[in-house]
């Protein structure tokens, strides 16, 4: 296994982990700069104010996005252990 290959691999694990990930974190990134307006322009300081709608739209982003990403998750699992025999030179 060349040093070029071992690099090849790690990219692709880390591209993966990033689109995985990608979607949730634009979601909580959105949702928490409108909440923070809508903090702004009422003057709510309450800190359930600001965790619960987050993680209200983290948990329906994660369903929503699930089955996309269980099939993303599931190829690349698919392309690794298909290519075994050749991770083992």
């Amino acid at each position: 296994m060349t040093p070029e290959f071992v690099i090849q691999i790690l990219r692709q694990a880390l591209m993966m982990a990033f689109w995985l990930s990608a979607p949730l974190l634009a979601v909580g990134f959105v949702a928490g700069i409108v909440i923070s307006l809508v903090q702004i322009v009422t003057s709510i300081q309450d800190t359930g104010f600001n965790t619960i709608p987050r993680l209200c739209a983290f948990l329906a982003t994660f369903i929503l996005a699930l089955p996309w990403m269980l099939q993303k998750l599931m190829s690349y699992t698919v392309g690794i252990l298909g290519d075994l025999s050749r991770y083992a030179r």
